[in-house]
C-alpha cells in the first residue's frame, strides 16, 4: 500500500511538472513573440502599409503557421482562448489608458457627436446587420441559427477596432478627427458589449412594445449608471491622495494606488452588472483630470508611461493571438465539408459591415452639419469618409463576444457554431490586413499633411509634448479656467442653443473652479508641501 500510493504521488507530480512546463514554454514563446512585434513595429513605423497592429497579426499568423507543421496539423495555438482572460485583465488597461490620454477637451466639445455615432449608430449598425444576415442567410441555406443568434451576430460585428486609424491620425493636427475616430471607438465599444449582455439575457420569444421599451430604458440606465460609477471612483482617489499626500513618504504608494483603483473601477462594474467598458474609461478621464495632478512629479511620469505601456502590451497581445487563433484546424474542419457557406457566410457578413457603418455614419453627419452654423466646425466629406473607414475594421472584442456566443474556451462541437466562429474570424482578418493596410495611404490621400492645418475644425493649438504641462491637454485648458469676457454670456434659450458648446464648457469651468478642485484638486488646486518634488514644477503647473 504504501509503495502505491508513493508511486501515486510520484505520478501525479510528474503530469503536474509537465504542465507546468508547457506553462512555461508558452509564455516565453509569447514573450518573445511580444518583443518581435515591438522590434519589427519599430523598424517600420513610416511603412506607408503597415503599422503595429497589422505587424502583429501577421506575426501571430506566421508563428501559428510553425506551430501547425510542427504539431501535425492538430493546432495552431499555445494557450487557449478564454473570454474571461480578454475581458477582465488584457481589455482595461487598454480602455482605461484612452481615457488618461484623451484630450478632455476635444473630446467634450464633441461629446454629442460622439454619442450620435458610438451610440445611435452602433445601434443602426446592429439592426441592419442582425436584419441583413436573417434574411441573406435563408437564401445561402443557412438555417441552423435562430432569432437570439442573429442579433447576437448583430451586436458582435457591430464593435469596431479603430487602432489602425488611430495610429495614423495625429492628435494634435487633427484634433476634431482624431477626437471623432477615438472617442467613437470608446462608446462603440461599450454599447456593443452591453447590447451583446443583454441580448443573452433577452427572452427573443416574447417581444411586445413594453418589453422593447423596457430594453431601451434598462439600456440607458446602464450607460448612465456605469459612467457614474467610473467619475465617482476617480474623483475617490483625487480626494484621498489629495488629503492624505503619499508622496511625503513614497510616490510609490501613490502609482499603485493610482493604478489599483482604476482597475476596482472595472471590477466593481463587472461585479454589479455595468459596462466596465465605460467605468473605466470615465474614471480614467477624471484621474487624469484631478488625482493625476495631486502626486508628485515622478509619480506623474511614472503613470503617464505606465499606463501607457500596460495597455500597448495588451493590444500587441490580443492581435498576436487573434493571428495564431485563426488558424486553429479544430474550427476550420467542421466548415471543411460545406466550404461554399463558409465563404458566403463571411461575404454576407463584410458587406452588412460595408453597409451598416455607411448607413450612419454619412447620415449623422448631414444631421451633425445642419446643425453647425460656421462651416469649420462641419464634418468635410473626406473626414466623413475617414470616419466610415476608420470604423469598419474588425478586432478583439467581436473575437471575445464571437467566443463567448459560440464557442466553449476556444472549443466547439456544433458545426452552425463552427461557421459563425470561422465566419467572424475571417471578417476580422480581412478587415485588419486589407482595409488596414490601405488605411494609410488612404488618410494621407484625403488629408495631406500639408492641408491638415487648413482642414483642422479646431483652432485649439498642439498640446506641448512635456509632462509638466497639462497633460493630454493644451494650454487653451489653463486659460479658459480664468473665465475669459471673450464668450458672452447667453440671455435667451435661442442664444444659448446657438452656442451651447463654449457655453457649456465656461459655466463648466466656473463651476470647476468654484467647486471641485477645491475638493479634488487639480492644475492650481493641489496644496504646496516643503520639500516635495512637484515644488520645481509649480510655476509650470499653474502657467
Amino acid at each position: 500500500m504504501g509503495l502505491s500510493a508513493v508511486a501515486h504521488v510520484v505520478m501525479k507530480l510528474g503530469i503536474r511538472a509537465d504542465a507546468d512546463q508547457v506553462t512555461i514554454d508558452s509564455t516565453t514563446l509569447f514573450v518573445a513573440l511580444l518583443c518581435a512585434c515591438i522590434v519589427i513595429g519599430h523598424l517600420i513605423e513610416e511603412n506607408r502599409w503597415f503599422n503595429e497592429s497589422i505587424t502583429s497579426l501577421l506575426i501571430g499568423l506566421g508563428t501559428g503557421t510553425i506551430i501547425l507543421l510542427t504539431s501535425g496539423g492538430r493546432s495552431s495555438r499555445v494557450l487557449e482562448f478564454d473570454e474571461q482572460l480578454f475581458f477582465i485583465y488584457l481589455l482595461p488597461p487598454i480602455i482605461f489608458n484612452a481615457g488618461f490620454q484623451v484630450k478632455k477637451k476635444q473630446f467634450f466639445r464633441n461629446f454629442m457627436t460622439i454619442m450620435l455615432f458610438g451610440a445611435i449608430g452602433t445601434l443602426i449598425s446592429f439592426a441592419i446587420i442582425s436584419v441583413g444576415a436573417s434574411q441573406l442567410f435563408q437564401k445561402l441555406n443557412i438555417a441552423f441559427l435562430e432569432m437570439g443568434d442573429y442579433l447576437a451576430i448583430g451586436a458582435i460585428l457591430s464593435a469596431t477596432d479603430s487602432v489602425c486609424t488611430l495610429q495614423v491620425l495625429n492628435q494634435d493636427e487633427t484634433p476634431l478627427l482624431y477626437s471623432l475616430v477615438f472617442g467613437e471607438g470608446v462608446v462603440n465599444d461599450a454599447t456593443s458589449v452591453v447590447l451583446f449582455n443583454a441580448i443573452q439575457k433577452f427572452d427573443v420569444s416574447n417581444v411586445n412594445s413594453g418589453i422593447v421599451w423596457q430594453f431601451l430604458g434598462n439600456f440607458l440606465t446602464l450607460f448612465i449608471t456605469s459612467t457614474l460609477l467610473g467619475i465617482i471612483i476617480g474623483l475617490l482617489s483625487a480626494y484621498i491622495i489629495k488629503k492624505l499626500y503619499f508622496g511625503r513618504h513614497s510616490t510609490d504608494r501613490e502609482v499603485a494606488l493610482m493604478a489599483l483603483m482604476a482597475y476596482l473601477s472595472y471590477v466593481m462594474a463587472e461585479l454589479f452588472d455595468l459596462s466596465g467598458i465605460l467605468t473605466v474609461f470615465f474614471c480614467g478621464i477624471v484621474m487624469s483630470h484631478y488625482t493625476w495632478h495631486n502626486v508628485t512629479e515622478s509619480s506623474r511620469v511614472s503613470t503617464k508611461h505606465g499606463f501607457a505601456t500596460l495597455s500597448f502590451i495588451a493590444e500587441i497581445f490580443i492581435f498576436v493571438y487573434v493571428g495564431m487563433d485563426a488558424l486553429d484546424m479544430e474550427k476550420w474542419r467542421f466548415v471543411s465539408k460545406s466550404p461554399g457557406k463558409s465563404i458566403g457566410a463571411s461575404s454576407v457578413l463584410l458587406g452588412l459591415v460595408l453597409v451598416g457603418r455607411a448607413a450612419f455614419v454619412f447620415p449623422l453627419s448631414f444631421l451633425i452639419n445642419l446643425s453647425k452654423k460656421s462651416y469649420s466646425e462641419k464634418i468635410e466629406f473626406k473626414q466623413q469618409v475617414t470616419i466610415w473607414w476608420a470604423g469598419l475594421m474588425r478586432g478583439a472584442v467581436s473575437m471575445a463576444l464571437a467566443y463567448n456566443k459560440f464557442a466553449n474556451s476556444g472549443h466547439t462541437i456544433v458545426p452552425g457554431n463552427a461557421v459563425m466562429i470561422t465566419s467572424t474570424i475571417t471578417v476580422v482578418l480581412v478587415s485588419t490586413l486589407v482595409f488596414g493596410m490601405i488605411t494609410k495611404p488612404l488618410v494621407r490621400f484625403l488629408m495631406p499633411p500639408a492641408k491638415h492645418s487648413s482642414s483642422m475644425v479646431s483652432s485649439e493649438p498642439s498640446s506641448p509634448k512635456s509632462f509638466t504641462l497639462p497633460l493630454l491637454g493644451s494650454r487653451d485648458d489653463s486659460e479658459a479656467d480664468t473665465g475669459s469676457p471673450t464668450i458672452p454670456r447667453p440671455t435667451s434659450l435661442s442664444m444659448l442653443l446657438r452656442t451651447p458648446t463654449h457655453t457649456v464648457h465656461q459655466y463648466w469651468r466656473k463651476f470647476d473652479n468654484a467647486f471641485m478642485r477645491p475638493v479634488f484638486g487639480g492644475r492650481g488646486f493641489v496644496p504646496y508641501v516643503p520639500g516635495s518634488p512637484t515644488e520645481m514644477s509649480v510655476p509650470l503647473l499653474n502657467h
